[in-house]
């Protein structure tokens, strides 16, 4: 169906990938696994039509439909403006905006007779709703066809995005990093569902420990690009420290009966949760079950913060203290912000941002902050990328950015939503180790999230369940 034959890409005049050669035959299962920046997302790009080779040339058959699943709902021409700023999903007003999901997916169906029959178009785009309802089924979402869009949790997106994809009647899909957002349950209905399509190819780049099953063919970046070197990143001892984190606090958390509800929604009820000064948390739960709606009562990124009882270091929001107040003290991370966050700004002004709470650099940098840009730039591996912009590297590199960002101004406060996603095993390990290290050398809080608890840091000494009741 393809084959790719001594072909090479770049990348803003970059060399990301050289001499691969492979050939993906009908109905073939493949994993594609690597280091970060190995180059598995340019490859997909390659594949779905979207990168053309610098050198050696693609052969496709020009019948096949190839869909690269989105990460995002940026690209849809109704609700892509709602996806531009990372707010949004968490304004109960927007929240009530917009399409929900069958909406969306409806928006595949189109007008007969116009779709040309003797064109690859003619195999798509005419679904009935009962098409529609089966897909939904498949993937599990059909309890969700009434939800707002933007109410959707991240997992919930994830599913949603592969419905909407698979509806295009695909001969190859091509999935990056599909099982990220998603529980251990979501997890392996997801392995199921992706090992069971049989109208179609499938190819997976992503963790090895999330291959489906034994029977799919694995594709290891590192031995099929020429172009990749991996670099050992020069360890340093302590991780750089600008400013002591604040300390005059008992309690860095406090929700009396905490509540979110989107609509006729209800997403979190009667929350009741106190968060002591130094003191490690790990919050978890299912996809759905409100885990980013009370980040964002935490972070003051939810308008709904206002209307309930809530303590911030001591003090209840509301009592005249600006968001920006809050946040000095808090560094923060989560697939949201990586989603929302401009792909145009440079990897060094990304991680700077983390000392003004701002998204991209907005002011002049003096020489003791500068100096310590550096040192944290050079801790996570990013030296070589500083001057790269967030669209020019790779998945994983970007989330390395937004990891220094939460960690650059050693905050009270760290609040880190699955922040290991998009970082392969190595980067995994030491990110847990630099965890580990900062918040027992200088006393910090910690609120993490994740879904695989192998990527929970020893420190965790405590744990909130959130169960999906609504």
């Amino acid at each position: 169906m393809i084959e790719i034959k001594n072909a090479s890409f770049k990348k803003n005049e970059i060399e990301v990938l050289r001499n691969i050669n492979f050939r993906i035959l009908e109905n073939q299962k493949i994993f594609i696994s690597g280091p970060t920046g190995s180059g598995k997302t340019m490859l997909l790009n390659a594949l779905s039509g979207s990168l053309f080779p610098s050198n050696g040339k693609i052969e496709k058959d020009r019948t096949k439909r190839i869909v690269l699943v989105p990460r995002d709902y940026s690209f849809h021409r109704i609700i892509g403006g709602a996806y531009q700023y990372y707010q949004q999903r968490y304004n109960a007003n927007d929240a009530e905006v917009g399409p929900n999901l069958l909406e969306v997916l409806q928006d595949q169906i189109q007008p007969l007779g116009t779709v040309n029959e003797n064109s690859v178009d003619s195999k798509s785009n005419l679904y009935s709703e009962t098409e529609i309802e089966e897909v939904a089924r498949l993937f599990e979402i059909s309890h969700l066809l009434d939800r707002k869009i933007t109410a959707l949790s991240n997992g919930e997106t994830r599913r949603s995005l592969l419905a909407h994809s698979f509806l295009k009647k695909p001969d190859l899909m091509l999935l990056d990093d599909p099982f990220s957002g998603l529980d251990t349950e979501n997890r392996q209905k997801l392995k199921s569902i992706l090992s069971n399509v049989k109208r179609c190819s499938v190819i997976i780049a992503g963790n090895k420990r999330d291959l489906p099953t034994k029977d799919w063919d694995i594709l290891d970046m590192k031995d099929i690009n020429d172009a990749f070197e991996e670099k050992l990143t020069t360890e340093v001892r302590n991780f750089p420290i600008l400013n002591k984190p604040k300390t005059d606090f008992k309690e860095a958390v406090k929700l009396v009966n905490a509540q979110v509800k989107y609509g006729s929604v209800q997403v979190l009820k009667n929350v009741n949760w106190t968060i002591k000064k130094s003191e490690k948390w790990a919050l978890l739960g299912p996809n759905g079950s409100g885990k980013s709606s009370l980040l964002s009562l935490i972070t003051g990124d939810n308008l709904q913060c206002y209307s309930n009882e809530l303590y911030i270091f001591d003090k209840k929001r509301g009592g005249g203290e600006s968001i920006w107040d809050l946040k000095k003290n808090i560094g923060f991370m989560s697939p949201e912000l990586h989603l929302y966050y401009n792909k145009q700004i440079r990897i060094k002004n990304v991680v700077a941002s983390g000392l003004f709470d701002t998204v991209g650099l907005l002011k002049t940098m003096t020489e003791i902050e500068n100096s310590h840009l550096g040192r944290c730039l050079a801790y996570f591996g990013l030296s070589d990328l500083k001057e790269r912009r967030m669209a020019q590297v790779s998945f994983g590199e970007q989330r390395l950015a937004l990891l220094a960002r939460a960690l650059i101004k050693n905050p009270a406060l760290l609040i880190l939503d699955e922040p290991c996603q998009g970082l392969d095993y190595d980067q995994n390990l030491r990110f847990k180790e630099v965890i580990n290290k900062i918040v027992a050398e200088q006393d910090i809080t910690l609120l993490y999230v994740a879904h695989y608890t192998e990527e929970i840091p020893e420190c965790v000494e405590k744990t909130l369940f959130l169960e999906n009741r609504f």
